[in-house]
């Protein structure tokens, strides 16, 4: 029989950290390794702490793994810009936590689960994995791996952190393994009755929104609402903030396409005056030239003791221009 159970970013908040419910982090976390994971309590620490909307989606664990590792785990719900520095602070602060002052740095290793319901640059992968385990070497091909060995008789292990990033939004529904069944409920809120990953069963029964109380049932829908309320505002901001930006962008896109357009007429302006200013004073001198070249024809020839009727024939002026021409060099003219 398919179950419908309470998200499990609120189960986080509300009702996994009894721990009467311990099989079902167990379960997750044993199929997301696929190694047997055994959480033995909740860890208080500051991020576990009461806020006054209620608990905070996060929860940090100290689990073992395959009866023998300690291991730290967190496991936290994301809907926001800042998730990756969020998870980084947190991972800080879980392994922060782990050491008092003046002991040894025992540093058990943090496993980081994150559940992220956002829009991501990838297109169809839905878990994601990241960890630091060895230093290579710059100028040779060398490596040491990132553990610790306190104590020869203790086993080495490996202490830097390990990401995990799920993002249940781009799961498709086709179940791969035992985990995807967890990515399904992560997405429906849905146990299908055909499920078998580990702690999944014990979710369907425990998480049963039937079997809820009816003070349990309201305050429950009461968050879910709030939820969708919140993520609607956010997503209302966002498109006004969008809008006013296409607003201004356009605002400011003209204005300096205006500028542009001054500096670029300038531009042309300034080739095209050069351009036609040449060939205008082409022109000019030209007739400047012809001018001058006129004058010192009537000077040579009046020099020469012609008379003005005669320059006249010759040089096929009028006599009343050749007249202003003598005059204007200071020569007779009769």
């Amino acid at each position: 029989m398919d179950r419908t159970i309470i998200s499990l970013d609120y189960a986080i908040k509300n009702v996994l950290r009894d721990k009467a419910n311990f099989a079902i982090l167990s379960g997750f976390l044993t199929e997301l390794l696929g190694r047997k994971v055994v959480v033995d309590e909740i860890l208080e620490s500051e991020g576990n702490a009461d806020q006054s909307q209620g608990k905070v989606n996060r929860l940090d664990m100290k689990a073992r793994i395959d009866g023998g590792e300690i291991a730290v785990f967190e496991f936290q719900f994301y809907d926001q810009i800042d998730f990756f520095g969020k998870i980084l602070f947190n991972v800080c602060k879980a392994v922060v936590e782990q050491v008092s002052s003046g002991r040894l740095y025992d540093i058990k290793k943090v496993y980081s689960v994150n559940v992220g319901y956002f829009d991501t640059v990838n297109e169809k992968e839905y878990v994601f994995c990241a960890s630091l385990t060895e230093f290579k070497g710059v100028h040779y091909e060398e490596k040491i791996p990132f553990t610790q060995k306190l104590k020869p008789e203790f086993p080495t292990s490996a202490i830097h952190p390990e990401y995990y990033l799920i993002l249940p939004n781009k799961f498709r529904g086709e179940i791969k393994d035992r985990f995807d069944e967890w990515v399904y409920v992560l997405k429906n809120s849905t146990v299908r009755g055909d499920f078998t990953a580990a702690g999944i069963q014990e979710a369907g029964e425990k998480l049963d929104v039937m079997r809820m109380s009816h003070q349990e049932r309201t305050t429950y829908e009461y968050e879910r609402r709030f939820y969708t309320d919140q993520k609607t505002q956010f997503y209302t901001a966002e498109l006004k903030g969008e809008q006013r930006g296409i607003a201004i962008g356009l605002r400011q896109g003209e204005a300096i396409g205006i500028e542009k357009g001054e500096a670029i007429g300038m531009e042309k302006g300034e080739v095209i005056g050069i351009e036609k200013g040449e060939v205008i004073g082409i022109e000019k001198g030209k007739a400047l030239g012809m001018q001058e070249n006129r004058e010192q024809t009537v000077i040579n020839a009046h020099k020469k003791g012609r008379t003005i009727k005669e320059i006249a024939e010759f040089t096929d002026l009028p006599e009343d221009l050749i007249i202003q021409i003598l005059v204007k060099h200071g020569l007779p003219t009769n």
